[in-house]
């Protein structure tokens, strides 16, 4: 399928590895020119060297939390690629975990600051130059946590329920100028992250990686109706739909990634 977006300059945070490698990956093979962001120290300068072979790319170090930082980031985006006319913020962290009375306000604040506030920053960079362009296209990040937590990882919880709010405000804002903002919510991809979740997991009860993995799957994840961890370029596709011309009356759209997992909940 054409994704008609050859040409397009798109911006993927997080993008040194896990979904946002993936999605850049995507995105190079529709003919996007693309730029990678991650912060220093990280593994960015291998996944350039990776993605080298499947389209124009480069990489620039930024923090999200930093508004500097991003300022700085697009301005050189701009001048070696041109204004992002999409950006897709994988960037993000677990963040503070354990039980809710331990977590202190420092810990909150941490992982909000990147999740949700690293978001707010970067579209707030993107959104004049899509709007005076009338195209732009933006895919957040969020997780099925943001309608299901889970009481151990509050803090990142509600940080994804907030990122589906920005979506949906952002894109019936700036919707009547062409620019869409929609929404994936994966569930236990495997990634560096979930890597970690299961590394620790084995190590607590005593078994091997993949018994930790097919142990979280029956007793925390049972209605993941596929019985596996899903792969990075599987959100990776449905992130590269939403940045495409196909999906131009899709917007305010939150899309799960996550093999069944959300269950309804009353509120």
């Amino acid at each position: 399928m054409d994704l008609g977006i050859e040409g397009r300059v798109a911006l993927v945070s997080g993008g040194d590895s896990g979904m946002g490698c993936e999605s850049a990956r995507l995105l190079l093979e529709a003919g996007a020119r693309v730029a990678i962001t991650d912060r220093a120290g990280g593994t960015l300068n291998d996944s350039l060297a990776d993605l080298k072979s499947a389209g124009e790319v480069i990489a620039v170090e930024a923090d999200v939390t930093s508004t500097d930082s991003i300022a700085a980031l697009f301005d050189a985006v701009t001048t070696q690629l041109g204004a992002p006319d999409i950006l897709v913020n994988a960037a993000g962290v677990t963040g503070a975990t354990g039980d809710f009375l331990d977590v202190d306000d420092a810990g909150w604040m941490e992982t909000l600051d990147i999740n949700l506030m690293g978001a707010v920053r970067m579209c707030r960079a993107a959104i004049p130059a899509m709007r005076a362009a009338k195209w732009g296209r933006i895919v957040l990040f969020s997780s099925e946590d943001a309608v299901q937590p889970y009481v151990d990882e509050l803090a990142y919880c509600a940080s994804k329920a907030a990122i589906q709010n920005l979506t949906k405000g952002l894109s019936k804002a700036y919707g009547c100028d062409n620019v869409l903002v929609n929404v994936v919510m994966p569930a236990f991809i495997a990634t560096p992250m979930t890597d970690k979740m299961m590394e620790k997991r084995a190590d607590e009860k005593g078994v091997g990686f993949d018994e930790a993995i097919d142990s979280f799957l029956e007793e925390e994840r049972p209605g993941m109706t596929l019985k596996r961890r899903g792969r990075a370029d599987e959100v990776a596709a449905a992130v590269a739909f939403l940045c495409s011309e196909r999906a131009s009356f899709i917007n305010g759209a939150a899309l799960r990634v996550d093999s069944g997992s959300v269950q309804t909940m009353a509120i």
